[in-house]
């Protein structure tokens, strides 16, 4: 494990000893298999290995990750595995099969094998049809998943929460997490927008026991965003999920577009502040240790 940190933060009253980023990225674009990334982005188009991310994990006092496919490449999630058995600090790997291909029942199958292999991200934002989830082709896929056990992540936009809902209840076993609180609407922030995100979201957390990863946030914001308008979004989801199912998560390198990661460990432990020292631990880190089964 990463050793505990003079960063002031990491060593707030109230804050767990134990600390988990469930959701992180590591990438080389010359793979070839990341189709979405801009090839002028200065950020996002470079590799980001785990030399670049391990001193910043040991500065903030992060003990683990989850690192998540970023490909829709089975390429990619075996790359992931590699590196996740080279690096004892990446604790667990989401990965990609196509949902399109029955036959990829069996990658799923052999990769379910490997000790830190947790689960699928169908990259369902990138998806032109937002009724893809519901087509008949791609059932096998969320059946295989709930009955092999695996964890779900589930990526898309407010406008795809309806369309969850109904997933999530179609396969009640299935232990899925939202992704970025759905990503909301927050540099285009307006009552009618926030009203209709937030009865979906809490209708999937009344209605289903999925659980919610806090990141994504500053993404969805604008470049001049501050935590205030970052709070009435991260206080939704800690009231209606309750901090026992929510697990905060960088997005690093993503988050690079609106804040370094520093910066959005430090809003987020602002917006969780009025928390108890129970719900704390669990926001960062108990939650993603028992969704995941990491430790």
């Amino acid at each position: 494990a990463l050793g505990r940190s003079e960063d002031p933060g990491a060593d707030a009253p109230g804050c767990s000893d134990v600390r988990i980023d469930a959701h992180q990225h590591l990438w080389h674009p010359g793979r070839g298999d990341y189709g979405w990334m801009p090839v002028d982005d200065p950020i996002l188009y470079r590799p980001y290995r785990p030399a670049d991310l391990a001193p910043i994990l040991a500065e903030h006092g992060i003990e683990g990750t989850v690192l998540v496919q970023a490909a829709p490449t089975i390429a990619e999630t075996e790359y992931m595995l590699g590196l996740a058995d080279a690096c004892d600090w990446i604790l667990g790997v989401v990965g990609w099969v196509d949902f399109e291909e029955a036959e990829d029942r069996r990658a799923l199958e052999r990769l379910a094998g490997h000790p830190k292999f947790k689960g699928v991200r169908p990259m369902i934002q990138d998806i032109a049809d937002v009724n893809w989830m519901l087509r008949a082709d791609v059932q096998w896929g969320f059946r295989a998943v709930e009955e092999l056990g695996l964890t779900f992540d589930a990526l898309g936009f407010p406008r795809h929460l309806g369309n969850f809902l109904t997933i999530l209840t179609r396969y009640p076993n299935m232990r899925t997490v939202v992704d970025h609180c759905m990503k909301p609407e927050i540099r285009n922030h307006s009552g009618d927008r926030f009203r209709a995100w937030a009865d979906g979201m809490t209708r999937i957390a009344h209605e289903t026991r999925a659980v919610c990863k806090f990141s994504g946030l500053v993404t969805e914001a604008g470049p001049d965003w501050t935590v205030d308008d970052l709070r009435p979004y991260a206080d939704h989801v800690l009231s209606a999920f309750g901090p026992k199912r929510v697990m905060w998560g960088s997005d690093w390198p993503v988050c690079r577009l609106r804040a370094e990661y520093g910066q959005w460990l430090h809003a987020a432990l602002a917006l969780t502040d009025g928390l108890d020292t129970p719900a704390k631990q669990a926001v960062f880190g108990g939650t993603a240790a028992d969704f995941y089964g990491l430790i």
